[in-house]
């Protein structure tokens, strides 16, 4: 449960530090758009997005068991976090995220990082893929610029309502959020260590102040970001308040558990390393009560932002903590000018990590797995779309244990590399 950190200082070097600043410099141009416009497809205030990258991006870093793992707000996380806030309340997700912290840590301490193996993929495939999908739809309005006067939360009544919205289509803001989306694609394929995330999504919002289009920006919308971190505090934990959200807390627990260690998967095979899977899991604790007490989102392991830091040339925990600060430090320089970013683009961004989310390239794949698994994979995502992401994961964990038991003269299953 030792921290990497402590294995990585003792021989640490000046041109390793050099290497890491540059690519925690690199992954922070990545995270302030993309925290931003999770936080407000979330249903929160854009700023509680910046607060999380910081908070809980430090603290993954330092006390975390992979060396080149990146933490944040994710968007595996946007569903549950819009739920949890439509029917309790923000304080309600702060206690919820403050509560998932505890059972994260209690975890670590039991040592039950391992127990990741015995997840079916095929679950966590299923409920990713319908998680990639609530959130595409949800962003349609942004994207498109529709007038909705209240969208409903439900998949079905929601897609209803977008198309009946139709004829309030906005040609500038589509047009807006298009060019981020054609303009992320393409510097992905140039240069793909290029922090081209920023970059795109700069460059429209300033092709829409510049050409003075009607499109919202995260000012006129929200207000002001702040150029400092809030004060901390406790969340609400009485009784009533806990009993009410726990179940939230665990669903978080789990997914920041399950993300994070997949995150820390994908990064031992990019460097060829191997986390400590329990020391991750006393982090992930630490970083979500952390977010918490300064009013943050739930946070975990980001893959596609730890894949970004080990391409940047990140190798140590350092390159996590330069992100982190670089975040800081851009709150507090270059606030008034993040506030300009128009939400077709950051809503670009979304529809994008939907896409990754969701991995096109192995649905060939999962259209060769055994029936039993194919059919696990859509029954967990057709429940995350239409019904619920509890049930979606308390079913789909069930099923897959039993087909699991089935199997048990059969040899194991190797994971593959999530890219999302």
């Amino acid at each position: 449960m030792k921290p990497k950190i402590l294995t990585t200082l003792p021989n640490y070097t000046v041109p390793a530090f050099f290497g890491d600043a540059l690519a925690g410099v690199t992954v922070a141009m990545v995270a302030v758009p993309l925290s931003i416009a999770i936080a407000i497809a979330s249903g929160a205030d854009p700023a509680v997005g910046l607060v999380t990258a910081v908070v809980a991006g430090f603290l993954i870093s330092l006390l975390g068991g992979s060396r080149v793992q990146i933490g944040g707000p994710t968007g595996a996380f946007i569903v549950v976090v819009f739920g949890v806030i439509a029917t309790h309340g923000y304080d309600g997700l702060v206690t919820a995220t403050f509560l998932a912290g505890i059972i994260l840590l209690l975890a670590g301490l039991l040592r039950l990082g391992t127990l990741i193996e015995y997840v079916p993929e095929a679950v966590i495939n299923g409920f990713t893929i319908g998680i990639a999908i609530i959130i595409a739809t949800s962003q349609l309005t942004d994207f498109l610029g529709l007038t909705v006067s209240n969208l409903p939360a439900n998949f079905f009544p929601k897609l209803a309502a977008l198309w009946d919205a139709r004829e309030t289509l906005n040609p500038s803001a589509f047009a807006i959020g298009g060019a981020t989306v054609v303009l992320i694609v393409v510097l992905r394929r140039l240069a793909p260590r290029f922090p081209g995330l920023i970059v795109a999504v700069g460059l429209t919002s300033a092709a829409a102040a510049v050409l003075d289009l009607p499109v919202a920006t995260i000012v006129s919308r929200f207000g002001e970001l702040p150029d400092r971190l809030p004060l901390p505090g406790l969340p609400d934990l009485s009784l009533s308040k806990i009993i009410e959200v726990v179940p939230s807390a665990f669903v978080i627990a789990f997914l920041a558990g399950v993300e994070s260690l997949l995150s820390a998967i994908v990064a031992d095979r990019m460097i060829d390393g191997r986390h400590r899977p329990n020391a991750e899991m006393l982090a992930q604790g630490a970083a979500n009560l952390g977010s918490a007490l300064f009013g943050g989102l739930p946070a975990t392991g980001a893959i596609a932002r730890t894949a970004t830091n080990v391409r940047a040339g990140g190798r140590t925990p350092v390159a996590g903590l330069v992100h982190a600060l670089t975040v800081l430090l851009m709150m507090m320089v270059a606030a008034p000018l993040v506030g300009e970013l128009a939400l077709p683009a950051l809503a670009g961004v979304l529809l994008v990590t939907a896409w990754n989310m969701s991995e096109p390239h192995k649905w060939g794949i999962y259209m060769r797995e055994p029936m039993s698994d194919r059919l696990l994979i859509l029954l967990t995502l057709v429940l995350t779309v239409v019904a619920d992401l509890t049930i979606a994961i308390g079913v789909g964990v069930a099923i897959g244990l039993a087909l699991r038991l089935r199997r048990r003269n059969a040899p194991p299953e190797d994971w593959s590399t999530p890219e999302r």
